[in-house]
């Protein structure tokens, strides 16, 4: 079995100035990847994915993620190959429908969400491959588009998605090479998830990478329990069924691994609270030790 690998979400409320020592910090306690995030209004993905990977030497970076949307396929392959041929084997590329308001907000909803994420996925998985791509689609239209300089062959990074519903969950097993997960989905949610992604054609190589929020003992508790509530009421279940890890460290360990156990390759954690490079190196000495 694969170790599990475990990540840590540079969280959107944090000043991108700080992003480049966080990095380093993370990459010195051991951590696998650094995620980043692309929410409306807060830090663009693909530059705050550049300021990480420039930053470090070993960390992967992962994009989490980039709205279809908001993002032309063809912009977003150049992107990605660009950082893919100056840090090869470093980028995890995650895209998704984007929320809904945020889309409508900016003018670019789509009519089916579900056929432009799937049209994107695959130009943008072709384009990577350094394949011409010709897409005359409900959503998307492309004519022969190439990139000149695609990444290196058979070193493309991973295309992943990052959704929620189950029919987007198939979705991903069909278009995507991984499904990424968000924050407060337990073991059993990461089981419907492989299921479904498996329902959608998915192989033994397609991954499952799951965010989740971290908040260690009573100082980081209220911040936890705020984030939680929130998350619950964004995936319209009861904050009882909304996971989280938290507790001592310890605990907190253990609710980390419960993720790997049910299929998670990349535990990805969102730290809740005050000094979050502690509480992550507290965690990391509970999962290493």
């Amino acid at each position: 079995m694969t170790a599990l690998r475990i990540g840590v979400m540079y969280d959107r409320a944090w000043d991108p100035a700080g992003l480049p020592a966080f990095a380093r910090e993370v990459e010195a306690l051991g951590v696998d990847d650094l995620w980043v995030v692309e929410d409306l209004g807060w830090n663009g993905g693909i530059s705050a994915a550049a300021v990480a990977l420039g930053a470090t030497e070993r960390l992967r970076v992962g994009l989490g993620i980039a709205p279809a949307p908001l993002r032309s396929p063809a912009l977003l392959a150049m992107e990605i190959a660009t950082l893919a041929r100056v840090f090869p084997g470093r980028l995890v590329a995650g895209v998704g429908h984007g929320v809904r308001e945020w889309m409508r907000q900016v003018g670019v909803a789509p009519r089916s969400p579900l056929a432009l994420l799937e049209e994107t996925l695959g130009a943008l998985r072709g384009l990577l491959r350094g394949e011409r791509v010709t897409v005359d689609g409900r959503e998307l239209r492309i004519d022969g588009v190439e990139l000149v300089h695609p990444p290196a062959k058979d070193a493309a990074p991973q295309v992943i998605a990052g959704v929620v519903s189950p029919k987007s969950l198939e979705l991903a097993g069909r278009a995507a090479q991984g499904t990424l997960v968000a924050e407060g989905h337990g073991p059993q949610d990461l089981r419907a998830a492989r299921a479904a992604a498996e329902r959608g054609g998915a192989d033994g190589d397609h991954t499952i990478t799951v965010f989740t929020f971290l908040g260690l003992g009573e100082a980081a508790a209220p911040a936890l329990r705020e984030a939680v509530r929130g998350h619950a009421e964004w995936l319209g279940r009861d904050v009882s069924e909304t996971f989280a890890a938290g507790g001592t460290p310890e605990e907190a360990a253990t609710a980390i691994r419960s993720l790997g156990d049910a299929g998670a390759e990349t535990v990805v954690v969102r730290v809740c609270g005050p000094e979050p490079l502690a509480q992550l190196r507290e965690v990391m000495g509970a999962l290493t030790g």
